[in-house]
Parts: C-alpha cells; structure tokens; sequence
C-alpha cells in the first residue's frame, strides 16, 4: 500500500510521461505533413536482383 505522497508522486510520473508521449507525436504529425504523401496502396516495381558472376574471374594488379 502507498501512502499519499507515492500514489501523488506516481501520478506526476506519468503525466509528464504522457506529456512527452503526445509531444513526440504531435511534432511527427507535424514533420510528416511537409513530406509529400506516399500511397501505401500503390503497386511498387521490385527490382530484379543484381547479376552475380558465375566461375572464376582472373584478377590483374599491376
């Protein structure tokens, strides 16, 4: 059991938790409304994978 002081002092731990927690995303909100939108619905082409070489290949230094 806590006394008045603990359950008080609990209280102001995670208000100013939350505080920071909706600060953080208020400024994302903010920062994500100047990059341009990105349509997660859209279809995207993929790539194909980079050619790998097959065998030995001789190196020269000079």
């Amino acid at each position: 059991m806590t006394n008045r002081f603990e359950r008080l002092k609990m209280q102001r731990r995670m208000q100013r938790r939350i505080r920071l927690v909706v600060e953080e995303r208020r400024m994302a909100f903010a920062a994500r409304n100047n990059e341009p939108t990105v349509d997660l619905e859209a279809t995207m082409e993929i790539p194909p994978p980079a050619q790998r070489a097959v065998g030995r290949v001789s190196i020269e230094t000079f």
